[in-house]
């Protein structure tokens, strides 16, 4: 961002310009003084940070949310699908009660007015929950068909290319190499894994597997391939299709 910008202000809105239907806006892309982005920046980490802990959390979440939001929007070109993960969690934890058991709001109240019980049929919560779920289905079923659309994944050798990439590796992972039929094994079922997954993922004795797979593939991910915080997002967005029981079990 910025004046020196290696996409500036000009090039961003010469490429959002013919987009009919673009909802890409973001006061961001009318500012060039360094100060007040660095403002922005600031005030987006410290929101996010009071959004974290759980402090005024309604109000915190709807600022974090926004000024990312803002900073998302800004960055084409530079997107990665770690911020919009991130971005799509925290649009729906605004709208859920997410401060009511682990954050400092909960903690302060029950300081002072003693236990604090939420109720489990709470509207906004199935609400939000149920919204990322679809969303992430969605996502899934859609990064699925994208892969269809490559010649590796259907002779099994992505897997392989994606090890030998130095850019993105972070474990030495080249030894899959050596036996391909493991990697067109691990390639196809990560398409199919994808694909099946807005089926799969609802029924109750299907849910443990493709969830486990799911452990496995962003496990990977972020152990094997360089993108920590992105696998690990990806873990706690499926976190959305554990029971609320076994959840509400680890804040007691």
């Amino acid at each position: 961002m910025g004046p020196h910008a290696l996409v500036d202000n000009q090039l961003w809105h010469t490429l959002h310009r013919d987009r009919v239907l673009d909802a890409k806006w973001t006061y961001l892309s009318l500012i060039e003084f360094m100060p007040l982005i660095w403002i922005h920046e600031l005030l987006a980490m410290g929101a996010g940070l009071l959004l974290a802990l759980g402090f005024k959390t309604r109000l915190f979440s709807i600022l974090a949310w926004f000024l990312t939001l803002m900073t998302v929007h800004r960055m084409t070109g530079m997107l990665f699908g770690l911020d919009q993960i991130v971005i799509m969690l925290a649009m729906y934890l605004c709208i859920s009660r997410s401060g009511d058991t682990w954050s400092v709001d909960a903690w302060l109240h029950r300081r002072s007015f003693g236990d604090y019980v939420v109720s489990e049929a709470s509207w906004s919560n199935t609400f939000a929950t149920r919204f990322m779920q679809l969303h992430l289905c969605v996502i899934y079923l859609f990064g699925g068909i994208g892969k269809m659309r490559g010649d590796m994944w259907w002779d099994g050798s992505a897997t392989w290319y994606s090890a030998a990439a130095y850019e993105y590796q972070s474990l030495d992972l080249t030894w899959i190499g050596y036996s391909p039929f493991l990697a067109s094994v691990v390639t196809h079922m990560t398409v199919f894994w994808e694909l099946s997954y807005c089926a799969l993922i609802w029924p109750k004795w299907t849910r443990p597997l493709m969830l486990g797979i799911a452990l496995l593939v962003h496990g990977g991910i972020a152990l094997f391939l360089g993108m920590m915080t992105f696998g690990f997002m990806m873990l706690v967005a499926n976190l959305a299709f554990v029971s609320p029981k076994l959840l509400a079990t680890w804040s007691k």
